[in-house]
């Protein structure tokens, strides 16, 4: 597949201020010399954005739908490249890959059908005096800000919307993981889209850079996924001129087990919620809490399913757990096992950084972890399972809800109606009951507390990216 390497801006390729070297997690070797981009470039994308806002606010809907339809088509035909060169940059195996180009490209298709379907209200006023007419209109050029974890769906997640509701975007991919951001760039060129709606770049300082475009005037909106602590300076960036925001942000993800749950289901159910993606992602399960009568036998098979991973490079063949993005990411996982050790947890397996090269590290299960442990206080976003035992119902709500997340729950319990129960129980903007994944383009997406504001994805993700006029008239 074709790298591409400089800054997108006005629908050309430019060299930028400088350079950064992205690096392939399983090696350490260098893939490709990115173009960061400076002030005059963050400039020149946020003008070039506001420039091309009136022609794509005024496309019809219709053109709008069926550019992002011929996105979903490029990225569906090209999926196998897209997934080699997010494991490539991102370090995740092959299968993790794929999977996550599907779920990419099923953003284009969702939003390509709600394009269309961006519904108004007409009515009369309960006093009789005029007629109520609501409209929605595009918020304006908005700011994308996307994680390194998911280079291809956290893009076209906020891309999508973005497009189908009439607004034009810059794109700030993660330094790690900007190869297929601009990749994406290039298929929406060829998708149709106008030059200067879509533009990426690679600030450098990041922070400056981007609380200076949040400061244009002319940028009115930012879509935000990252961590809670990134989040809240951004909040703060944005408060000055009220550029509106939604934010996906970080999770700590209880996940139940309850009296009478089928153990081999629920480790099943494990085996999805906190591998996918190696661990590193937002929904992770990442604090088990699992009744006393089913701890032994739950710890037990899950520690066997988790030593039988084979850890490997990603492109490898038989992989199924590559690397962490970078060897930061991996000493803050292991820093994490290290202190819940040396605090008495029990590896069941695991816990040992791997000799070699490569930002590595093995499937993990911790047994004898004490409720007050420091590790369930982070998001440990690595392959990394700690157990701690309860005794009934309400201890497990009690403890998944002591946190200032509030991504996402997994609940396993005798029955769904058992478990959806319990789901109105805890404070989390989604629930996984009896199954280990959630994620859905056509569902909401988001979180409670701490874990973000707004939604992505289903019929409200479109709304972060509209506005919402009344009209009053003697029609």
């Amino acid at each position: 597949m074709k790298l591409f390497t400089d800054l997108f801006i006005d629908g050309t390729w430019q060299s930028g201020s400088g350079r950064v070297a992205v690096r392939d997690p399983a090696t350490g070797e260098v893939i490709a010399e990115v173009a960061t981009a400076g002030e005059a470039d963050c400039d020149a994308a946020v003008a070039a954005a506001h420039a091309a806002l009136p022609g794509w606010a005024a496309t019809p809907a219709r053109e709008r739908a069926e550019i992002l339809r011929r996105a979903f088509e490029l990225l569906t035909a090209e999926a196998h490249d897209f997934a080699e060169l997010v494991t490539r940059e991102n370090g995740k195996v092959l299968a993790d890959a794929r999977s996550e180009v599907t779920y990419a490209a099923e953003f284009f298709r969702w939003f390509s059908e709600e394009a269309v379907r961006i519904v108004g209200d007409y009515r009369a006023a309960p006093g009789g005096d005029k007629r109520i007419l609501v409209t929605h209109e595009p918020v304006g050029v908005s700011v994308l800000i996307t994680p390194w974890n998911f280079p291809a769906a956290m893009a076209t997640r906020k891309i999508g919307p973005a497009l189908a509701a009439g607004c034009t975007v810059v794109l700030k991919p993660a330094t790690e993981t900007p190869l297929t951001a601009l990749a994406m760039a290039d298929l929406l060129q060829r998708a149709g889209v106008p030059d200067g709606v879509v533009n990426v770049v690679l600030p450098v300082p990041v922070g400056a850079q981007v609380n200076r475009m949040l400061h244009d005037p002319r940028v009115r909106n930012l879509s935000f996924t990252g961590s809670t602590e990134v989040g809240r300076v951004l909040l703060h960036s944005c408060a000055d001129t009220v550029v509106r925001a939604s934010m996906e942000l970080g999770g700590n993800a209880p996940f139940l087990v309850l009296e009478g749950a089928d153990v081999e289901k629920a480790v099943a159910g494990a085996m999805v919620a906190k591998m996918r993606n190696g661990g590193s992602a937002c929904t992770a399960a990442n604090r088990f809490y699992v009744h006393r009568s089913l701890a032994e036998a739950f710890t037990h098979r899950l520690g066997e399913e988790m030593r039988a991973l084979r850890l490997a490079p990603g492109l490898e063949e038989g992989a199924q757990l590559g690397a962490l993005v970078s060897t930061v990411e991996r000493d803050k996982v292991a820093a994490l096992v290290d202190d819940a050790v040396a605090a008495g947890a029990r590896p069941v397996v695991g816990g040992v950084v791997p000799d070699g090269t490569g930002a590595f590290y093995p499937a993990t299960v911790l047994a004898d972890v004490d409720a007050g442990a420091a590790l369930l206080e982070h998001e440990i976003f690595g392959p990394v399972a700690p157990v701690v035992v309860v005794d009934d119902e309400d201890e497990a709500v009690r403890r998944a809800n002591d946190t200032e997340f509030g991504l996402i729950a997994y609940i396993f319990a005798a029955d769904d109606a058992a478990g959806t129960r319990v789901a109105h129980r805890l404070q989390t903007g989604m629930v996984a009951v009896n199954r280990g994944v959630v994620s859905d383009p056509a569902a909401p997406f988001g979180g409670m507390k701490q874990s973000g504001l707004g939604r992505e994805g289903g019929f409200a993700g479109i709304h972060e990216f509209l506005e919402t006029k009344y009209i009053a008239t003697d029609l």
